[in-house]
């Protein structure tokens, strides 16, 4: 069955964003691993190509593509990489550029929004905290009001581009007693006094994504660098939050679609007592369990992109879109492995390496457990 979410402009820009792959990324991608971190010349390159500014306004760089389907395309291919390219530059272009597009003022665009784009500007958003990571109306960085501006205190973990970014989109508690209803989004810009990274945190998985600590020392942040409105943080994020866990189920089916084309290949190439292993009927109908439950969850997450993109996706399918896919990308890699069989526990095999990248999607953009919460509380429970 054809996909027909596609249009002719979008196959275009997808040979566009491979081309950018083959020639930039493969050949730096050991060395992307093993640094631990997308190195500046690769953003920039990004950035020429109008990769990174594609929901951003003409007038400030961007692409202003105002179509979502050219996000799905960038995020498939680089998930065909690796599931932590699609992490790193998703921050970047899906999840923080919603912000400033939306939220900024005008001064504040002009301030960022064109660096943002050409990749001169790497971004981060800081929501985890060490105490807690789902319950973002429980986090403890505060801010308290100052002459011309807040004074933050506190720390964040687990941050995605926190090691290289130069702005952080930052969630702290500016009335501590109002728990949800007191939380402010502040931009933190990395050179100003009182911010301090910590060690770039040493992962199971995924270590093309630099992952790291945040602190926040009496820093200083005027009220130029407020976005959106004040102890309305907590509501901006939850209208965000379904583009961050779209983007993350078309990155797992993407990156488990891409591996599992590389295991038919081994099951037709490998042999076992003088027959393809894919030919064994066990093998043959998990294969097939497979392909279909691949192919039934792409038709889901292309009808949630075409949704999306019509400003209609709901949280809730949002949620059932995450936490689905995540599921199905965990179990295809598992099953890849065992067809690998011993090659498969071998980290100079893609399959590996993917099987371990794979097992954070149930726990990040809110963790599968959470988003059951939220469809069950739908249906009325």
């Amino acid at each position: 069955m054809q996909r027909s979410l596609y249009e002719a402009d979008h196959v275009d820009f997808g040979a566009s964003v491979q081309d950018f792959i083959d020639r930039t990324i493969i050949p730096r991608h050991e060395q992307i691993i093993e640094n631990r971190l997308i190195d500046r010349e690769i953003w920039l390159e990004a950035g020429k190509h109008g990769f990174l500014g594609l929901d951003v306004p003409e007038a400030f760089g961007g692409g202003e593509a105002d179509d979502f389907r050219f996000n799905a395309i960038l995020t498939e291919k680089l998930s065909y990489v690796s599931a932590a390219l699609p992490s790193a530059f998703g921050i970047h272009s899906d999840i923080v550029a919603p912000y400033l597009v939306t939220l900024t003022t005008d001064e504040q665009k002009q301030r960022w929004l064109p660096k943002f784009c050409t990749g001169e500007i790497v971004t981060a958003i800081a929501m985890t905290e060490p105490s807690g990571g789902s319950d973002l109306a429980n986090i403890k960085t505060v801010a308290k009001r100052t002459n011309g501006g807040w004074i933050i205190n506190g720390s964040k973990t687990f941050i995605t581009n926190g090691s290289s970014a130069d702005l952080i989109l930052c969630a702290v508690k500016t009335s501590p007693d109002k728990r949800a209803k007191g939380i402010t989004l502040v931009a933190v810009e990395a050179s100003m006094p009182g911010f301090k990274r910590g060690r770039k945190l040493d992962k199971v998985g995924q270590p093309e994504a630099d992952t790291a600590e945040l602190f926040f020392d009496d820093l200083f942040v005027p009220d130029s660098h407020v976005i959106g409105e004040v102890d309305k943080g907590f509501f901006h994020m939850m209208e965000m939050l379904p583009q961050e866990r779209l983007n993350a189920a078309i990155s797992n089916l993407a990156h488990a679609r891409g591996i599992f084309a590389e295991t038919l290949d081994y099951c037709r190439s490998r042999k076992a007592f003088g027959s393809a292993i894919g030919s064994f009927q066990y093998n043959k109908f998990t294969l097939a369990e497979i392909d279909t439950e691949l192919k039934v969850t792409q038709s889901f997450v292309d009808q949630s992109i075409l949704a999306h993109t019509a400003g209609e996706l709901t949280a809730v399918d949002a949620a059932r879109a995450k936490w689905w896919t995540a599921d199905v990308q965990n179990r295809t890699l598992d099953t890849c492995v065992q067809m690998f069989g011993g090659y498969g526990f071998m980290n100079e095999y893609r399959v590996a390496r993917a099987w371990k990248d794979a097992r954070v999607t149930r726990i990040w953009a809110g963790s599968n457990e959470i988003m059951k919460e939220l469809i069950g509380r739908e249906l009325g429970m």
